[in-house]
């Protein structure tokens, strides 16, 4: 009866293993996820440099089978990090869009592939383009590879430390998004209590359509001035935080 190591080379085996992780890592990291070749291409290139960190072929199949899964578990975990942080500016902008009277513009967020406001769709987005702007892609490629000094193939899982990590990437993401959208909040204080006692003093106003082009106006004037505060806000955390949990030393 033919074994797994007579139907399987180890060469093959090898950049199996390696596409399981490199291909489930791809197909979820902001920016790489929609080209499909890209991470069969990763995996030929980086198959030679980790081969000798890769356990032996198994001998049965639900052995593999169990491998390939803990691969992909790991690229999983990898991929949703640079996800989680992302959607620190998703936060934001749906934040911003709210009190700029634009809660209502909904947009198909393709980095996210969710419905999301218009404001958390453009910095989204502007927010990707500036992590290829200022090369801050590269750290994501670097964790492909330090993954697996991190993650050794075939050793146990951390699964509770990935759900932790997990857990404490997004929340901080949460909290970078409210951060970031702080000076809509003190804007959105100071206008809406105004046109409270603006209403007040004039019953007869119809305010609803007086203040939502002023809202809206004031809401493009304020982004206009905090944009730039905000992109680099963003990377210092993107950088700071990708680093310290997939980049060892």
């Amino acid at each position: 009866m033919p074994t797994l190591q007579s139907l399987l080379p180890s060469e093959i085996f090898a950049y199996l293993l390696v596409f399981a992780r490199i291909g489930t890592t791809i197909s979820i990291l902001p920016g790489f996820g929609e080209s499909y070749v890209l991470a069969l291409a990763i995996t030929v290139v980086l198959t030679p440099v980790v081969s000798a960190k890769l356990p032996a072929l198994p001998g049965a199949p639900l052995a593999l089978l169990l491998l390939v899964a803990g691969e992909g578990l790991v690229g999983l975990f990898i991929g949703s990090v640079a996800r989680f942080l992302l959607s620190a500016l998703a936060t934001g902008g749906t934040i911003l869009a709210f009190l700029s009277g634009l809660a209502n513009a909904q947009l198909f967020n393709p980095l996210l592939s969710d419905q999301g406001a218009l404001l958390g769709v453009f910095l989204s987005i502007l927010g990707l383009l500036m992590i290829f702007v200022t090369d801050t892609h590269h750290l994501m490629l670097m964790a492909l590879l330090d993954g697996y000094m991190l993650f050794p193939p075939g050793g146990p899982l951390p699964l509770g430390d990935f759900a932790d990590m997990l857990a404490r990437v997004l929340s901080g993401s949460f909290a970078i998004g409210l951060q970031i959208a702080s000076p809509f909040l003190l804007y959105g204080i100071v206008f809406y209590a105004g046109m409270g006692l603006l209403a007040r003093l004039m019953v007869q106003m119809p305010i609803f359509f007086v203040a939502l082009p002023v809202q809206i106006l004031l809401g493009a004037f304020t982004m206009l001035l905090t944009v730039p505060a905000m992109l680099l806000w963003f990377l210092n955390y993107y950088q700071t935080t990708f680093s310290r949990i997939l980049l060892p030393g």
